[in-house]
C-alpha cells in the first residue's frame, strides 16, 4: 500500500505509517488506505484489536502541507473529504484502538489519539496541534474530545495557543496511558493489544461503547470543524500563514 503497511498478527491489525522521507506526513492515498484498513476490520471477527503506529521513530508530521496550500489556493475539497472519511472511520470503529507514538505527533497525529482507547508513547515523543499558527481551527472532533479528556484549560493551551506537550506532560494530562523507553512503543502496544484480545469480546465492545460519546455527536462536530476548517483554509489569513511557513522552510 505504498506509504502504509497493514499487517495482521493473529487477532491484531497493525497499521504502520511509512513515509520516512516526509516524517510520515499523511497524503490523500494514506487517508484512504487507513480508512480501508479500519473499515475492513469491522466485520472481521478474527480482528479483535487495531494498533496504529509510525516507522523510523516518528508517528506523523500530520497533513502534507503542500496539499494544504494547494487546496487553499485552488478551492479543492479532495484532501478534506479523504481526511473526513478517515475521521468517520475512527468514530464508527467498534474495535479497541491502540496508538504507539514515537517522535513527533503533529496536527491530526495528535487529534486522532483522542479517538484511541489506549495510547503509548516513547519518552521522546511530542504532541502538537499548531492549527492556530496556520490560521486554522482544530479538527478531528478534538474541539469536543480534548476538553473532555484533558480539561478545558489544557485543551485551550494545546488547540488554541498551539502549545506542545512532551510525553510525560501528555501522560499527566491524561491522554497518554503509558510512557516507555524510546523505540519500545510499538512492541508495548502489541502487549496491550494481546491483553485486550484475551478479554471477553462482546463485553469489551459494549463497555467501550458506553464510555464513548455517541457517534452522531462526534460526526456532527467533525462536520462543523471541517466546514470551518475549509473556510479558514481559503482565508487570506491562512494563505499568508502558509506562504510564510514555506518561505521559512526554504531559507
Amino acid at each position: 500500500m505504498g506509504h502504509l503497511l497493514v499487517s495482521d498478527n493473529d487477532a491484531i491489525r497493525v497499521i504502520t505509517l511509512q513515509r520516512p522521507e516526509k516524517k510520515n506526513a499523511i497524503t490523500r492515498d494514506m487517508y484512504r488506505a487507513m480508512s480501508g484498513a479500519i473499515d475492513s476490520a469491522q466485520n472481521d471477527p478474527v480482528i479483535r484489536c487495531i494498533v496504529i503506529t509510525g516507522n523510523s521513530g516518528v508517528f506523523t508530521a500530520g497533513n502534507d502541507l503542500d496539499d494544504f496550500l494547494k487546496d487553499g489556493t485552488s478551492g479543492g475539497d479532495e484532501r478534506a473529504s479523504d481526511a473526513v472519511k478517515f475521521l468517520y472511520s475512527l468514530v464508527q470503529n467498534t474495535k479497541p484502538l491502540i496508538a504507539a507514538v514515537e517522535g513527533i505527533a503533529v496536527g491530526i497525529g495528535t487529534t486522532m489519539l483522542f479517538h484511541c482507547d489506549y495510547v503509548l508513547a516513547g519518552s521522546s515523543a511530542t504532541f502538537s496541534t499548531p492549527f492556530i499558527h496556520l490560521g486554522l481551527v482544530p479538527e478531528g472532533a478534538s474541539s469536543l474530545l480534548a476538553p473532555q479528556s484533558i480539561g478545558y484549560q489544557r485543551a485551550f493551551a494545546m488547540l488554541v495557543m498551539g502549545r506542545t506537550l512532551n510525553a510525560n506532560e501528555a501522560r499527566e494530562a491524561g491522554f497518554v496511558n503509558t510512557v516507555v523507553a524510546p523505540g519500545e512503543a510499538a512492541a508495548e502496544a502489541e502487549k496491550i493489544a494481546r491483553e485486550i484480545c484475551a478479554l471477553p469480546a462482546e463485553a469489551v465492545a459494549l463497555s467501550r461503547k458506553l464510555l464513548k460519546p455517541q457517534p452522531e455527536e462526534l460526526t456532527r462536530r467533525i462536520d462543523l470543524e471541517s466546514r470551518l476548517f475549509g473556510e479558514r483554509l481559503r482565508s487570506e489569513e491562512a494563505i499568508a500563514a502558509f506562504q510564510a511557513f514555506f518561505a521559512r522552510k526554504k531559507r
